[in-house]
């Protein structure tokens, strides 16, 4: 199959709306809730509620569009709409987008990983997802929340740190295991309700960017959730290891790459400006190093985000033909996440006194990227993986 680079029409309505309100509503607040961490964004209250009638319209006409292009060249669903919307709206303010009641990274696991019925039931909740702990970061084979058969449910036990909507959520994806003597293959998911006895938020942290989105602490004390809250099947597999729990990387690391390059386009299109108005014209008939060194920067850096978007739209469009795409999904995640950050620097540095200053968005925007290229893997996890793929290595070969 071939992928066509023009977004299909059906994803104009999408674009448009989720853009309008990055404009309208995220711009406006994004100064305000970024000096008031874990203030709750009120304004985002009908936005979500607008969002969840908006997807549920949305899976409808994709499954039609799905089955209509199913006999056709490819198919173009869920997660690249996923994608635009994040692009969008990262474009107004990251940290609000992921406070979008309804929108939570649990969410994604949810979809990557649930039976037809688990989809069903859990259609309606605002899902976080729990994966971190205090003795590892980006090592996810490593979890040590344990989940202990009992009867017809699990008993959770365990602590999770960066936890994203982690207190506003209703329901968190806990990863856990449930039998630590056999290794990764033993990692399950788990949607907890966050109104189960035993589940507490513990602390929210302080944080460099995204200041918006509360990020925080959970403890799982004997938390009783029914079994059938495991996501996809019960079973340890030791051949396929946790190769089902670790699929959500696949849907949800595009979705970072995507939310990377909205916020890119937002500085690139911040620093066109400052060129142009100091009098440095951008001339694309003309070789780059004939021209200012600043324009030339700029050059490059646009290339680079250019290249991120294609890397991103690969991985969403493979996913969207149930094509096989963690290296591609790590790709996209880790040219995204470092172009992003280049990006944001460069353009704080071109702005001076005034990018580093709080009377633009500039110094925000370069605070905020930096956990682009950190979570849903780091830089050096997804140069890793891909590695891994590259040379057709296991994870117990190269690490």
């Amino acid at each position: 199959m071939a992928i066509n680079l023009e977004l299909p029409k059906k994803f104009d309505s999408t674009v448009e709306r989720t853009h309008l309100a990055a404009e309208h509503i995220f711009r406006p607040i994004s100064r305000k809730y970024d000096k008031a961490e874990h203030e709750y964004p009120a304004e985002l209250d009908e936005l979500g509620k607008l969002a969840n009638q908006s997807r549920a319209q949305e899976r409808e006409s994709d499954g039609e569009a799905t089955s209509a292009e199913a006999d056709g060249p490819s198919a173009n669903g869920p997660n690249m709409r996923a994608l635009i919307s994040a692009r969008e709206m990262s474009w107004g303010d990251v940290g609000l987008l992921l406070s979008i009641p309804g929108q939570g990274l649990g969410n994604a696991a949810i979809a990557a990983v649930a039976t037809e019925e688990q989809l069903e039931k859990f259609s309606g909740v605002w899902a976080a997802m729990a994966i971190t702990e205090p003795s590892f970061g980006s090592d996810s084979a490593a979890v040590s929340t344990t989940a202990t058969r009992d009867g017809d449910d699990y008993l959770i036990n365990g602590e999770k740190i960066f936890v994203t909507a982690g207190s506003r959520a209703d329901h968190v994806v806990v990863w856990a295991t449930i039998d630590k003597s056999a290794g990764r293959a033993a990692i399950k998911s788990f949607v907890v309700p966050m109104t189960t006895d035993g589940v507490t938020v513990a602390r929210l942290e302080h944080k460099l960017g995204i200041k918006s989105s509360d990020t925080a602490v959970i403890r799982f004390e004997n938390a009783r959730v029914p079994a059938e809250n495991l996501l996809g099947s019960p079973e340890v597999d030791t051949k396929k290891a946790f190769g089902g729990v670790m699929q959500t990387f696949d849907n949800t690391r595009p979705v970072v790459a995507a939310m990377a390059i909205g916020l890119g386009r937002a500085a690139l299109e911040e620093l066109r400006r400052m060129l142009e108005e100091a009098g440095r014209e951008i001339d694309y008939d003309k070789p780059a190093a004939s021209q200012h060194a600043s324009v030339c920067e700029f050059i490059r850096l646009e290339s680079d985000w250019e290249a991120s978007w294609l890397h991103t739209l690969r991985a969403a469009w493979m996913a969207d033909n149930k094509e096989p795409n963690s290296a591609e999904a790590s790709m996209s995640k880790a040219k995204a996440g470092r172009t992003v950050t280049d990006i944001t620097n460069k353009a704080v540095e071109v702005g001076a006194t005034a990018g580093f200053s709080e009377t633009m968005l500039l110094e925000k925007w370069a605070r905020d990227s930096k956990i682009l290229d950190i979570f849903e893997g780091t830089q050096q996890i997804q140069q890793l993986i891909i590695a891994r793929r590259v040379l057709g290595k296991s994870s117990a070969d190269l690490t």
